[in-house]
């Protein structure tokens, strides 16, 4: 494993009966760097592992449908552990208080890397917990990206361009597969903490009291077993048609979105798994390039942008200067059509191939990606003001997709709004943002079998 994954936070440890992984972003066992540096320090202390995992009602904007993903991943984690020999607990509360008993036997403690606001809250304090024992060893590992946010870069890139060379320069130094094996020391240590719970699903789902308005849509399961059945499903399947991506007709999706936004599989898994088939049939060469771009160098620039930006979920902050005088230059310009909230999240306007983007998304927690860029370039033009648009895309985005609220989420908004392209021809309403149309889409593609399909 490259040690540029690893982050020494605090380099005290000494009494302790066990090292304590605090796996919160990669929810996974296989191709876990995290977890392989938690059995590794491990078995050089001669100490058993715990896994905990902190389990909150509270996230911003979550519902059922997204708790049901995770959970039925976590299950599987669960018991991949157990037969590893490597200890879990569950405790239910806000993950950086519900594990403060747990740092009272902790030799070391070793954390994932989240990107977003609350993510890095959530460690920050967590590391506080850690340094005010005076004696717990903290490490941070980043296994959800290919090449780690800050040796990619060391400031928010402005574009795919920008950033390309510096990822695809190291990404093969980024690709070994980290080593899981069962720790030399099992965990059994009796653990005397209150709150653990038992992994029941449909218990824990009532215990949390959550907004129950968006269920799950049957069509996605979580787990790991579950993203490698679709990636295999894709490789075999649909890489040597995704140049043909764009097109919404066909379905030449990988569908690795929700599976990495709960970090059930590792990007780098993926790209291993992607240069071993192009290697037996190389015919698939080009739609892996494509592929490539989009899980590499797109997800991970916005990640560069969560991560570099405190601003990126505000619409004040998250795009650029000529983008926001170009809106406020257009601001007054006449609608031919204004929706509300309601009537979009209803998918009632009078266009067919929105409405039925939108029903994708409520019916299958996902979206064709062109369309889901269609349907926010949409609701820019038909909301009274920019910045009305920009909140119910963003809401609409987190309330149904099972892989909203992450950092291609608010990327992928920004993106609609001028973030990470270029000024275009001005138009009205659009001035120089980058404008899409129902004609657009007339002229490109075949659209009646996707209006069909959702609608």
């Amino acid at each position: 494993m490259n040690r540029n994954r690893v982050r020494e936070l605090c380099n005290t440890s000494g009494r302790g009966t066990y090292v304590l992984y605090w796996m919160q972003a990669s929810q996974r066992v296989a191709w876990n760097h995290a977890l392989a540096h938690a059995i590794e320090r491990a078995n050089r202390l001669d100490l058993p592992v715990l896994v905990y995992f902190g389990l909150t009602g509270g996230y911003p904007e979550a519902n059922e449908r997204h708790y049901r993903f995770m959970l039925e991943g976590l299950q599987e984690t669960v018991q991949a552990l157990e037969t590893l020999g490597i200890g879990f607990i569950l405790r239910i509360g806000q993950p950086d208080m519900a594990i403060a008993p747990l740092l009272e036997n902790a030799c070391e403690l070793i954390m994932d890397t989240g990107y977003m606001r609350i993510q890095k809250q959530w460690r920050s304090h967590v590391l506080e917990l850690a340094k005010a024992t005076g004696y717990i060893g903290v490490y941070q590992v980043e296994s959800d990206v290919v090449v780690p946010v800050e040796v990619v870069s060391n400031k928010e890139e402005y574009s795919a361009r920008t950033i390309r060379p510096k990822l695809l320069g190291q990404m093969m130094d980024y690709l070994e597969m980290p080593k899981i094996e069962s720790p030399a020391v099992p965990f059994q240590i009796e653990m005397p903490v209150s709150g653990y719970m038992a992994f029941d699903i449909e218990a824990l789902l009532k215990i949390l009291d959550l907004d129950t308005s968006v269920g799950a849509t049957g069509l996605y399961c979580g787990g790991y077993k579950e993203a490698r059945r679709h990636l295999e499903h894709f490789l075999e399947e649909k890489l040597k048609n995704y140049p043909l991506r764009n097109h919404p007709e066909y379905d030449y999706m990988s569908n690795m979105s929700p599976y990495l936004h709960f970090g059930q599989i590792a990007p780098a898994q993926i790209v291993c798994a992607v240069h071993d088939y192009v290697a037996d049939n190389p015919e698939a060469g080009a739609g892996a390039e494509g592929f490539l771009e989009e899980l590499v160098v797109r997800r991970e620039l916005a990640v560069n942008f969560v991560h570099f930006n405190p601003g990126y979920d505000k619409f004040e902050e998250m795009t650029y200067r000529w983008a926001y005088e170009t809106m406020a230059l257009h601001v007054h310009d006449p609608r031919e059509y204004t929706y509300s909230r309601a009537e979009l999240e209803g998918a009632m306007t009078h266009d067919p191939y929105w409405n039925a983007s939108m029903q994708e998304m409520v019916k299958s927690g996902k979206m064709h990606t062109y369309m889901r860029m269609y349907w926010c370039k949409k609701i820019l033009e038909w909301s009274e003001d920019y910045k009305t648009a920009y909140e119910t895309a963003v809401h609409l985005n987190n309330k149904y997709f099972i892989d909203g609220r992450d950092p291609c989420s608010y990327t992928g908004i920004a993106w609609c709004f001028g973030k990470h392209d270029r000024a275009w021809k001005e138009r009205e309403i659009s001035g120089k943002l980058r404008y899409m149309n129902s004609n657009g889409l007339k002229r490109k593609f075949d659209m009646a079998p996707y209006v069909e399909r959702w609608t």
